[in-house]
């Protein structure tokens, strides 16, 4: 019996490693909104380069995007792929700016 939950524990372990195993990795990107897309989905950033670049937002991020505006100070985390290609941003929280 012991060995049966053992395989059991086992099997589930397996099966919930592989699944976070393949969600790959994610990183975090401060930069200021240039423009926000809500029905497409995506987010112009610039970043500390200067450069503007459009990412396409998921999940639970797509929330955020009518809260924002250009010229807000974002936190992105992104979402890549096991090759480390983008997948999209996951998460946005806003900067608070020192007053001056």
């Amino acid at each position: 019996m012991k060995r049966v939950v053992l395989l059991s524990v086992l099997a589930l372990a397996l099966a919930f490693g592989s699944a976070f195993a393949g969600a790959g990795k994610t990183h975090d990107v401060t930069a200021e909104v240039v423009s926000v897309d809500v029905a497409a989905k995506t987010i112009t950033i610039k970043g500390a380069d200067g450069e503007a670049k459009t990412a396409p937002v998921i999940g639970k991020a797509v929330d955020m995007l009518s809260s924002l505006k250009a010229g807000d100070s974002v936190t992105l985390t992104c979402k890549d792929n096991d090759k480390g290609e983008h997948e999209g941003v996951t998460a946005i929280k806003h900067i608070k700016v020192a007053a001056k």
